[in-house]
């Protein structure tokens, strides 16, 4: 492996862990604890674990379409790759830091559609990176259904939100 290969490397590690940042900086807190939550809402350790391996593979993934393609060759695909990124960071500041799991709900739900296109433009440059995002994919559906459901069993009743 050259030393371009490990630099761009280390850029989507980087990518990656900016994405994270937020998580780590918007935290669950006592909001978080005393809202009403289905009887599958996973224990609070599970999520920094699961996310710590999504987001290395979610690194691997952009870094082989990178070194198999190019920048130049896969342009759109990592133009869309950054993207859910963005929605990925966007995600716990909005519900953390807001406070607004509607808002956070609607970028679930973008998170989840750039990470479907995200995989259907990696799958004819590199099917690998491709299917190292279907977890990910999986795992962004279940926090969507987790977020939505917190979020209709937390409306204040009578209201409109």
């Amino acid at each position: 492996m050259s030393l371009h290969d490990v630099l761009g490397f280390m850029t989507f590690i980087v990518a990656c862990a900016a994405a994270a940042a937020a998580g780590m900086k918007f935290r669950p807190g006592e909001w978080y604890a005393v809202l009403r939550k289905p009887v599958w809402t996973p224990p609070d350790w599970v999520f920094p674990v699961v996310w710590t391996a999504l987001y290395f593979m979610i690194a691997i993934s952009g870094w082989l379409v990178w070194t198999g393609a190019g920048s130049e060759g896969a342009v759109l695909p990592l133009a869309v790759f950054g993207l859910q990124l963005v929605f990925n960071a966007l995600w716990s500041f909005l519900f953390f830091g807001l406070r607004l799991p509607g808002s956070a709900f609607a970028d679930l739900v973008l998170l989840w559609l750039a990470i479907l296109a995200t995989i259907l433009l990696f799958l004819p440059l590199q099917p690998v990176a491709a299917w190292l995002l279907v977890p990910y994919l999986l795992w962004v559906g279940y926090a969507g259904a987790l977020n939505f459901t917190i979020w209709r069993l937390n409306i204040p009743a009578g209201s409109v939100r």
